[in-house]
C-alpha cells in the first residue's frame, strides 16, 4: 500500500451518467464554499460518510487539517440543505476529495460539483486542472474532458490514475487510452449529433468495449450518428462491433463511404459533435492529436468540411444485409 498523502477522486464521486437534470428541480443545490471553518462539519459529514465508512480508508489518511484551509471546497446540499456531496480545489491546481453520498448517486451531483469546480479555476485564471481518479471513475472524468496519463498507481489502497483537462485551450491527446478518453467526452458531450469522419472505423478505439457502450447511451438517447469512411470494406470484413450496433439500432447510425477522390485524399481522421466538441486526428492511421469539448471556432470548421463530403459520399448499404 501506497503511503504517499491522499487526494483520491472516488468512484463513489458519481461515476455513472447522470439521470437527471443538475438543476435545483433535481432535488439538489451546488454551491462554492468561501468559509471553511463554517463548512468543515458538512464536508466532513460527507467524506466521512464515504471515504471512511464505506471505502474503509483510515481516518488518519482521510483528514487533511494542514490542507484543507487552503483549498476552494464545493458542497452540494438536498432540499433539506443536508450536505449530500462534495470537492475541492488544492493549491497545486487539483481537484480531490470528489464524493457522493451513495443515495444520491447518478443523479447528477458529480457533474454539478464538477462543473462547479471547472469554473471557478477558469475564474481564478487557472490554465489547467488535474486529478488522481480512481481507477472505476475515469470514464465519469473522461465525460467531462479529462484525459489520462502515464501509469496507474495505489493511494489509500485503492487503484488510481493521474488525469489532467486543460482550460480554454485543446488538450493534446498521445496515447490510446487517452484517444479513448477523448471519444468518451465527445460522444457523452453530444445533445443529438455526431460526426465521425474514419478511414476504417478505427480498430482498436472504436471497437473498445467502453466506445461501444458511450455510443450504445448516446444512440438510445435519441442521438444520431453519421459515419464517413473511406474503405468500408475493411470494418465489414472484421465485423466491427460498431456495425453490430447500428444494425440493432439502424435509426441512430448511417453510415456512407467516401468515393470522391479529392475526398479520398483527405489524411485526416476527427470526431465533433453539435455541443462545440472535437478530437482531430491529423494523420487518420494514428491515435495522436487534440481534443477541446468546448472549441467552437474548430467544432464549426470541422462540420463544414463534414457536411459536403457526406452529402456526395455513397449510402453503406451492405452494412444492413451482413446478418451480424
Amino acid at each position: 500500500m501506497s503511503s504517499r498523502p491522499m487526494d483520491t477522486d472516488p468512484t463513489t464521486a458519481d461515476s455513472t451518467p447522470p439521470t437527471s437534470s443538475t438543476d435545483p428541480a433535481a432535488g439538489f443545490r451546488v454551491v462554492v464554499v468561501a468559509d471553511y471553518a463554517a463548512a468543515q462539519p458538512a464536508l466532513r459529514a460527507v467524506r466521512e460518510t464515504v471515504f471512511v465508512h464505506e471505502q474503509n480508508v483510515p481516518r488518519e489518511l482521510e483528514l487533511d487539517a494542514e490542507r484543507d484551509p487552503l483549498c476552494q471546497h464545493v458542497l452540494a446540499f438536498d432540499r433539506q440543505d443536508n450536505p449530500i456531496g462534495t470537492a475541492r480545489l488544492t493549491p497545486d491546481r487539483r481537484i480531490g476529495r470528489m464524493a457522493v453520498l451513495a443515495q444520491w448517486r447518478g443523479r447528477g451531483v458529480g457533474e454539478a460539483l464538477l462543473a462547479a469546480l471547472i469554473e471557478h479555476a477558469q475564474r481564478l485564471g487557472w490554465r489547467e486542472l488535474s486529478l488522481h481518479a480512481q481507477a472505476s471513475a475515469i470514464g465519469f472524468y473522461a465525460r467531462n474532458g479529462f484525459l489520462p496519463e502515464g501509469e496507474r498507481f495505489v493511494e489509500a489502497g485503492i487503484d488510481h490514475l493521474t488525469m489532467r483537462r486543460l482550460l480554454g485551450a485543446a488538450n493534446p491527446v498521445e496515447t490510446r487510452e487517452a484517444a479513448l478518453a477523448a471519444l468518451i467526452g465527445i460522444v457523452a458531450g453530444a445533445r443529438h449529433g455526431l460526426a465521425i469522419y474514419s478511414r476504417e472505423l478505427d480498430p482498436g478505439l472504436l471497437d473498445r468495449a467502453d466506445a461501444i457502450a458511450a455510443l450504445r447511451r448516446f444512440a438510445t438517447g435519441g442521438g444520431i450518428a453519421q459515419i464517413l469512411l473511406q474503405d468500408p470494406a475493411a470494418p465489414q470484413r472484421a465485423l466491427a462491433p460498431l456495425i453490430a450496433l447500428a444494425q440493432r439500432l439502424p435509426s441512430a447510425f448511417e453510415f456512407r463511404a467516401i468515393e470522391e477522390p479529392v475526398d479520398r485524399n483527405h489524411p485526416a481522421a476527427y470526431l465533433v459533435n453539435d455541443r462545440d466538441g472535437w478530437y482531430f486526428r491529423p494523420l487518420g492511421h494514428r491515435f495522436d492529436g487534440e481534443t477541446r469539448l468546448d472549441g467552437g471556432a474548430r467544432a464549426r470548421q470541422l462540420r463544414a468540411h463534414f457536411e459536403p463530403v457526406w452529402e456526395r459520399g455513397r449510402p453503406c448499404s451492405e452494412y444492413r444485409a451482413l446478418g451480424i
